[in-house]
């Protein structure tokens, strides 16, 4: 017989529903996130359609599912959720729910990348947050002094002439605040050289890095995040899943455009990085020129989405195309 099974997702454990054809449970029960959990719940239960709530912790029982010929589905939580509130009207559990939505084919799904993939996006995310630890340190230090009243105006405070006359100062915070720094900066050194070698070694990376103010670190973040550029229709799609697309609130033949929402939060803020370098870097190139004109006429922030936006489109078809960065602009396909 068919089986549809919901799994609602922990760090340590989890809880799932076997229903069969006619929405009868048949198993339900908690076990632990691991192979020895899994082995154990999932005994005697085979070909079974199967849905996971994407969270931190989906990708052990995900891949062992997938590995024992499941047929498995990972559900983007908010739209599952949505799904749930309008089509299922009983109070039930979260594995109940996704078993429900999976029998009733509703599952909206997300993209699952190949494990190269995957292992990608966790070195540049791991990179970035580091980075973000980093600056946490660095605004403790300023805020150390300032509270001293030390003045730092006009010091680059991180070059190693800087970093030794912090130490001279000889402020506890401050001297603990750089140890910290240094093992960090170690860290972020480490990530960087192994992205830098996969980045040297991979084409698409290369094609990205013609894009003057795109770094190695830039390009492969891209990558890692877009996956496989053929999943997108077209560039407007990708402008989308970057979240770079203003919401639109239409009432009647009235149409407003709000703020940015949604979308991958590491992509869009690479993807604005990339442009403000690109700016810098290349103010003749057809992306600089458009980022200029529209400065004149809407706030800076707003001109910053739009030339990022206009970026996406390009990367798009510069994957697509597998073609190098043109300073004077694509034809026509590139403001689809």
């Amino acid at each position: 017989m068919n089986r549809y099974i919901g799994i609602d997702i922990h760090q340590d454990e989890c809880h799932a529903t076997v229903q069969d054809e006619d929405g009868n449970t048949v198993k339900q029960g908690y076990f632990q996130n691991s192979p020895s959990g899994f082995k154990r719940f999932f005994d005697g239960v085979e070909e079974a359609k199967t849905a996971i709530e994407a969270g931190d912790a989906w990708q052990p029982v995900y891949d062992w599912l997938d590995e024992k010929d499941f047929d498995v589905k990972l559900a983007h939580p908010n739209k599952t959720r949505i799904i749930a509130e309008v089509k299922i009207k009983t109070d039930c559990h979260d594995s109940e729910a996704l078993a429900d939505l999976v029998r009733a084919d509703l599952i909206p799904e997300v993209y699952v990348p190949c494990e190269e993939k995957r292992e990608l996006r966790k070195t540049v995310k791991q990179r970035g947050k580091l980075v973000m630890e980093s600056n946490k340190y660095k605004n403790r230090i300023k805020a150390e002094l300032r509270a001293r009243g030390i003045d730092y105006e006009g010091r680059n405070l991180w070059t190693h002439s800087s970093k030794q006359w912090l130490k001279d100062l000889e402020v506890d915070a401050v001297d603990d605040f750089l140890e910290v720094l240094k093992t960090l900066n170690e860290r972020i050194l480490k990530l960087e050289r192994g992205i830098k070698e996969i980045a040297g070694n991979m084409k698409k990376a290369q094609l990205l890095m013609t894009i003057p103010g795109v770094s190695y670190y830039t390009a492969l973040t891209i990558i890692a995040e877009i996956a496989t550029i053929e999943r997108f229709p077209t560039s407007a799609h990708l402008c989308s899943y970057a979240g770079l697309v203003p919401s639109i609130k239409q009432s009647g033949s009235k149409e407003v455009h709000g703020p940015i929402s949604g979308g991958r939060p590491l992509l869009r803020w690479i993807l604005c990085q990339a442009v403000h370098n690109h700016v810098r870097n290349a103010p003749n190139s057809h992306i600089a020129k458009f980022y200029q004109r529209l400065k004149q006429k809407k706030p800076k922030k707003v001109a910053k989405i739009a030339a990022a936006r206009k970026l996406t489109k390009v990367i798009f078809w510069m994957l697509k195309l597998e073609e190098e960065f043109h300073p004077e602009g694509y034809d026509p396909r590139t403001s689809r």
